[in-house]
């Protein structure tokens, strides 16, 4: 007979062996001491944290014929047996998955009348109840308004999003927990001690983090690396089936990072992944790495699960990395994780993750979608104030500036969709300076452009598109002195023309008035 999964072999029989939720089991042993037991209830939270498996033992609990609450569920008495070989009949179990459809529901609300065959309560689990169809759920409901008294509701699901709040307000919630590293490999060393194996704790501790805080994956990964029983499991082991990098070459990588030596990283990325390592596995332990790095640096490494040696690393790594590029790095190995498609150069979205993790803030536009690259822009919050002196010679003509208008246009485009209806409306006068000074006829306009942010879009794009630091200034004219709008009669194409506004010539009104 094929031997028995550990996951399976391994659940919790009773409330103490769960592991993680004391919040859940410490209240549910409560109900029972004091006999409150709710029609229904509602366990959420991550896979493999133990929602069906509290279910089943709250129903053995309210079914057991032990006289002492604190011992069910007792294991011994002829209830708690069946539920545990699976023939209990007042214990029934629907997978939501498979059994969407309102008829469903309406063949459970047909069966919910009889009475218990064998306890005092018929329990119903309903497993992911989130898959339910809206009908489904609107059936549902009708059931857990006027449950019959024999009758406990347990609603399981990983998406509580997705459960109407008129199913949700009808039970009683309960949250579970993903379950802490440290718990997870205490418990594994636990099974392996109990199974005979010889394992090695810091290679249960990486069994654990892979589990991501899921109890029944980090037992499922144990089983899987455990092939023969009498082989001693060490963490190069672990490594090599689990396909993740030695943690010494995550730890030589953000070094690199620290140190700005980008050579290194690349070196270190490209042997790591060569040697067999994952490299999505490998990116999630460079994040998870760099994220204990800005827990230390902005609260506590007390607030990690780690050695103490370990946590000395990560406090010497905060105090030689700044914040900036701390959160560069993050973000960028956190988006090659996540945006990881594998392809024929499956270390490629680590190798760019280093290379944007190095860039030097010089490099960055801030919140700019385009990087310029011949001459780095800085944003506008970050210019220096630069005086406006009335008749200081342009730095750019104020034909080029109308030549690409369209393309300032554009640009704030990308970062406002609102933002080119207002600036299309100003009209460009002069440029003194550094200095772009606009005109508005519209009080409105001339109102919203004392917005600071408004501004400094502008700004921005006027910078990025001419490729020098520019400045703004919006006035408000008057009808009276503006001057007239450019005809058709001027050929602004005209090549000479052209070269004159480029070298900050202007068409004047009066001119195009004798024109006209």
């Amino acid at each position: 007979m094929p031997k028995q999964a550990l996951y399976l072999a391994w659940r919790p029989m009773s409330f103490d062996d769960m592991v993680g939720q004391e919040h859940i089991t410490r209240t549910l042993r409560n109900s029972l001491k004091t006999g409150r037991i709710r029609h229904a209830y509602l366990f959420s939270g991550p896979r493999g944290t133990g929602k069906t498996t509290s279910a089943r033992l709250l129903a053995k609990a309210i079914n057991c014929h032990d006289p002492d609450p604190d011992k069910r569920p007792c294991n011994v008495c002829t209830a708690c047996v069946a539920v545990n070989e699976g023939r209990y009949l007042d214990l029934i179990e629907i997978d939501a998955a498979t059994h969407t459809g309102v008829d469903d529901v309406r063949d459970l609300r047909d069966k919910i009348a009889f009475s218990p065959g064998e306890g005092q309560y018929k329990v119903y689990i309903i497993d992911e109840v989130h898959r339910f169809t809206g009908n489904a759920f609107d059936a549902l409901l009708k059931t857990l308004e006027e449950p019959p008294d024999h009758a406990i509701f347990v609603l399981a699901t990983t998406e509580i999003d997705k459960v109407p709040a008129t199913i949700k307000s009808r039970c009683l919630p309960f949250e579970f927990r993903r379950v802490s590293m440290r718990e997870v490999a205490d418990r594994l060393d636990l099974i392996a001690q109990s199974e005979g194996l010889s394992i090695e704790r810091s290679a249960l501790e990486l069994i654990a983090r892979h589990g991501t805080g899921s109890m029944r994956d980090s037992i499922s990964l144990l089983d899987q690396i455990v092939t023969d029983p009498e082989e001693a499991i060490t963490l190069e082991l672990v490594q090599r089936i689990l396909g993740t990098a030695s943690i010494e070459a995550v730890r030589e990588l953000v070094d690199a990072i620290v140190q700005r030596d980008a050579a290194s990283g690349l070196h270190l990325i490209n042997v790591a992944i060569d040697g067999g390592s994952d490299p999505r596995q490998f990116g999630q332990q460079v994040v998870e790495h760099l994220r204990a790095i800005l827990l230390a640096q902005t609260a506590s490494a007390d607030l990690l699960e780690a050695s103490q040696e370990d946590r000395q690393l990560y406090q010497q790594q905060a105090a030689a990395i700044s914040r900036g590029m701390l959160l560069r790095a993050l973000r960028a190995f956190n988006d090659a994780v996540n945006d990881y498609k594998g392809g024929w150069q499956p270390q490629l979205s680590l190798e760019l993750a280093l290379i944007d993790s190095l860039r030097t803030q010089e490099q960055i536009i801030v919140d700019a979608p385009v990087i310029v690259h011949q001459t780095p822009i800085a944003s506008p919050e970050s210019a220096p104030e630069v005086p406006h002196v009335p008749g200081t010679p342009p730095v750019v003509g104020v034909g080029a500036i109308q030549n690409k208008w369209m393309d300032v246009l554009r640009m704030a485009g990308n970062q406002n969709k609102a933002a080119p209806a207002a600036i299309e409306q100003l009209r460009v006068l002069r440029v003194e300076g550094n200095v772009v000074v606009l005109s508005s006829n519209d009080d409105l306009i001339f109102e919203k452009f004392k917005d600071v942010k408004r501004i400094q879009l502008l700004e921005w794009a006027l910078s990025n598109v001419h490729k020098i630091q520019l400045r703004a200034k919006v006035i408000l004219a008057q009808h009276e002195n503006m001057p007239k709008t450019v005809k058709s009669t001027v050929d602004v194409n005209d090549p000479l023309l052209q070269e004159g506004l480029e070298l900050g010539a202007e068409i004047h009104p009066h001119d195009q008035e004798r024109r006209e």
